[in-house]
């Protein structure tokens, strides 16, 4: 009987809710700050991989041989969503996918 009422009694502990009130740390409009402009050379980055990509398979098409740029262009693509979609994840990872 003992170990019922131990395991009860853990149980109403740990089932118990915190209550966090969230305060923003020092310096956070900088960190804010540089990842949007982090985020702003992600996607110029990817642009630009696209733009190389869509040139190399032009110049593949034309002069023949090997056909990278496919790869280069799915590459820039699934970066792209990864890189766009990083907040929303982040978001849902740290609320709980609420």
């Amino acid at each position: 009987m003992t170990t019922v009422y131990a395991v009860t009694g853990a149980v109403t502990v740990l089932a118990q809710q915190i209550q966090i009130t969230p305060t923003t740390p020092p310096g956070a409009d900088k960190l804010v700050n540089l990842v949007n402009y982090l985020s702003w050379i992600v996607t110029l980055a990817g642009i630009g991989a696209l733009i190389y990509a869509g040139g190399k398979f032009g110049w593949e098409r034309f002069h023949g041989g090997a056909v990278e740029s496919p790869k280069i262009i799915l590459g820039a693509l699934v970066g792209g969503i990864i890189a766009t979609s990083a907040g929303q994840i982040m978001n849902a990872a740290v609320t709980g996918g609420g």
